[in-house]
């Protein structure tokens, strides 16, 4: 049986931060996506890496023709070559409106090359699973790697369908960690995490309220910065979905949901909570 995610992991986990701190201590984060007309996708994924704690958070578009976020420009937006050739992230997050033309695949396979952390979802589980090869490379990266899939990624990935993956999700997991030999959240209500050779997790906050676009965007820049904070990959994966679930579960019993929560709102409520559990 998977193990039930606590609230006591918390502190022990990512404690407190000390007066004499400065941003360098938090890490960087780099966030590879937002094909054009799609760039919201991962302008959500960097302000949330922002919102969690991330020293440093930067977006390289492939859409190049936005220079700045207007609304949190403290996000440095930045070509993808440059993100990838300066190197700088504790955590690169790849797929946020990636989309799946030539030149996502080209910067996919870059990543999926590099010696970075690395966390995929959206358009680049799509893409990892309609190429073997691309497939075959995660195995045995040295870096840690996190799949993010919801179901019906995870049915792609598995070459099944998602009635299959639902059916029966504490088999898909185990099926995608055997697989790609990385570390695995399976999305969707009661999410499960699971890695090579470890027990598995279930996280239980959330509610119907988080089906709404960008969520999964939001989910991926959260555990990027917690990566970016000091945690493993395992252990950020645990916390983010948990705290992702929780922040859900704060803005309904705030009134802002479940009809017509946004995932902008969620990520500013998620460093509330966060916030709350940790010096409150």
């Amino acid at each position: 049986m998977p193990q039930v995610i606590r609230r006591e992991h918390i502190r022990t986990w990512l404690p407190p931060r000390p007066r004499d701190c400065h941003k360098g201590d938090f890490g960087d984060v780099g966030i590879l996506g937002g094909a054009p007309g799609m760039a919201g996708a991962a302008l959500l994924a960097g302000r949330a890496a922002l919102w969690l704690g991330a020293g440093r958070v930067h977006v390289g578009l492939l859409d190049e023709r936005l220079a700045v976020d207007p609304l949190v420009p403290e996000l440095m937006l930045a070509a993808p070559e440059r993100l990838l050739r300066l190197a700088l992230p504790a955590c690169l997050a790849v797929g946020p409106g990636l989309g799946q033309g030539e030149a996502a695949h080209a910067w996919l396979e870059a990543a999926v090359a590099s010696d970075l952390p690395l966390l995929l979802d959206a358009d680049a589980l799509n893409l990892v699973a309609g190429d073997a090869e691309l497939a075959g490379r995660l195995r045995g990266r040295p870096a840690q790697t996190l799949l993010t899939p919801h179901p019906g990624e995870a049915g792609r990935l598995l070459g099944l369908a998602t009635a299959a993956v639902q059916g029966d999700r504490p088999g898909a997991l185990a099926a995608l960690v055997d697989r790609y030999d990385t570390g695995v959240l399976l999305k969707g209500a009661d999410s499960l995490i699971g890695f090579p050779d470890r027990e598995p997790w279930r996280n239980e906050t959330g509610n119907p309220g988080m089906a709404a676009p960008g969520m999964g965007d939001v989910l991926t820049g959260m555990i990027a910065a917690l990566v970016a904070q000091g945690l493993d990959m395992e252990r950020a994966a645990v916390l983010g979905a948990h705290l992702h679930g929780a922040a859900g579960d704060r803005a309904v019993a705030d009134g802002r949901g479940p009809n017509g929560l946004t995932a902008g709102e969620l990520a500013r409520t998620a460093r509330t909570v966060l916030n709350g559990w940790l010096y409150g």
